[in-house]
């Protein structure tokens, strides 16, 4: 069995999750890291017996690294991800790919020009009961869908956006949304057909920050069905994130990783050992502090990037996949900024 050498790219506190869902993966091993602040990336590679390099060109040049891992601030991932495909390495990407569709679309185009594999990060889902419901809707359950809709009512104190990128728009790409709840647009983008359009506000309203700390949005996807975004880090002390859906024969409440409500017209016999199952709320990390989450699902995530290739299928998150919450939420910034509606699909 191949070994895959990861090299990763940034020393910040997300980059401590893939390295520990490497370390849990058999054939993955991490040879290297890279930071803008050396000390940073010494601390990583001593925590991991692997290798600091002093900049991602270095590492790069390295023939032991098989795929890099971009944990940078998220305004930073299209230059070493295009580099990366310059050198031939394949590169798994945090959340958002970058904070403009054409610096994602230049990333997606130098991988398929170099036939290197890019993939993108949503670990939420990997969660075993986004698997259960990806499947209620897929097979007809919820009858006609008429709403579906995502929140996100999470905390931050003064002291997350006191470091040099968070909040802003060149590096963060905005705020509470592009870096947080695109976790819960992405559930949408995987789950529900395509938004056609919304219209949206967003302000910022608990934080001296340049983008938003609270925003919210009402949609239409091209079934008909409508739904809405909201998204803060403005809501002391910070609640759970919550997704509901309903339609003409049922709905269902998924509340972080687990059902508040899982009821349907046409009961099967299924139904009561999936409501015991994940009935009793599960999660909650992430809602006041980002170190407070587990890297199982970052696990999953690296896991299937490497089935992908190595069984040559296309990766279920592909660059052109997890371009897809970037779009919607920079439709919300437009629909803010020009009080329209936006029209996407």
């Amino acid at each position: 069995m191949k070994t895959w050498n990861f090299g990763i790219v940034g020393a910040g506190l997300i980059a401590d999750f893939h390295a520990k869902a490497i370390a849990d993966i058999p054939n993955a091993k991490l040879v290297g890291c890279c930071d803008i602040v050396s000390a940073r990336a010494k601390e990583l590679a001593d925590k991991n017996n692997c290798q600091a390099f002093e900049s991602y060109e270095e590492l790069l040049k390295s023939d032991d690294v098989d795929i890099v891992t971009i944990a940078t601030p998220s305004g930073a991932h299209m230059e070493p991800t295009i580099a990366a495909a310059e050198a031939g390495k394949h590169v798994m990407c945090e959340k958002p790919l970058d904070v403009t569709l054409e610096r994602i679309d230049a990333m997606t185009e130098a991988h398929e020009k170099s036939g290197t594999r890019l993939g993108g990060i949503f670990p939420y889902r990997f969660n075993d009961s986004q698997t259960v419901l990806r499947e209620a809707i897929n097979s007809g359950r919820f009858g006609v869908i008429t709403y579906a809709g995502i929140y996100v009512p999470w905390w931050r104190t003064d002291e997350y956006y006191k470091d040099s990128w968070h909040g802003t728009w060149k590096l963060d790409g905005g705020g509470a949304l592009m870096n947080l709840s695109i976790h819960m647009v992405d559930m949408l983008c995987d789950v529900m057909p395509p938004i056609e359009s919304l219209q949206a506000y967003t302000g910022t309203l608990g934080h001296k920050i340049e983008a938003e700390d609270t925003a919210a949005a009402v949609l239409r996807y091209t079934n008909g069905a409508l739904g809405v975004i909201y998204g803060t880090t403005a809501s002391y002390p910070g609640r759970f994130r919550r997704f509901e859906i309903t339609g003409t024969k049922g709905t269902v409440i998924q509340v972080e990783n687990s059902f508040t409500v899982w009821q349907f017209a046409e009961e099967k016999p299924e139904d009561e050992e999936i409501r015991r199952k994940y009935g009793q709320i599960e999660g909650g990390g992430g809602v006041a502090d980002p170190a407070a989450i587990t890297h199982d699902n970052h696990t999953r995530n690296f896991k299937a990037f490497l089935d992908s290739l190595e069984s040559g299928k296309d990766f279920w998150i592909s660059g052109a996949e997890a371009r897809k919450a970037v779009e919607v939420i920079l439709a919300i910034y437009k629909s803010t900024k020009e009080q329209t509606q936006v029209k996407l699909n």
